[in-house]
């Protein structure tokens, strides 16, 4: 999805409605409109990128300085908040569905009905040798970027 057709960037021009919470010069923080709880947040970069890898290292990093602040901010809020999430979808199959890179603050309570699904190998354990060849080629992505 181009900058020109994206719903968070709308947002961020002004030309969209959304009920701010937070803004620098880097990241614009708002209600979510299809929340998953009361007071589900968003903070979203003003730069428009689609991954996380995109944003320049003091974008990214202040994303989750902002989400941090907010995590506390909703507990001292008085919204039903006995832990927060943070969630953040990196493409599509990780469950991204805004093509513009963003955090999810998400107040949690007991039996608040959300939660995560784990998949079927989720409780077999990988060998040492299969976790040490994935930490190699991880390694060397890292010298290559």
């Amino acid at each position: 999805m181009a900058a020109g057709n994206c719903v968070f960037c709308d947002i961020i021009q002004g030309r969209a409605p959304a009920s701010i919470v937070y803004a620098d010069e880097r990241v614009i923080a708002f209600m979510d409109i299809h929340p998953m709880n009361t007071r589900h947040l968003l903070v979203v970069p003003k730069a428009h990128a689609f991954h996380l890898a995109d944003l320049d290292a003091h974008t990214g990093s202040n994303k989750f300085r902002v989400g941090r602040e907010l995590a506390g901010a909703l507990r001292a809020s008085g919204v039903p908040c006995q832990g927060v999430n943070l969630f953040f979808a990196d493409g599509e199959a990780a469950g991204q569905r805004i093509d513009h890179v963003h955090l999810h603050v998400i107040p949690r309570f007991r039996g608040d009905g959300f939660g995560f699904c784990f998949g079927p190998d989720y409780d077999l354990f990988p060998q040492r040798d299969s976790l040490d060849r994935s930490a190699t080629a991880i390694r060397s992505a890292l010298d290559e970027t």
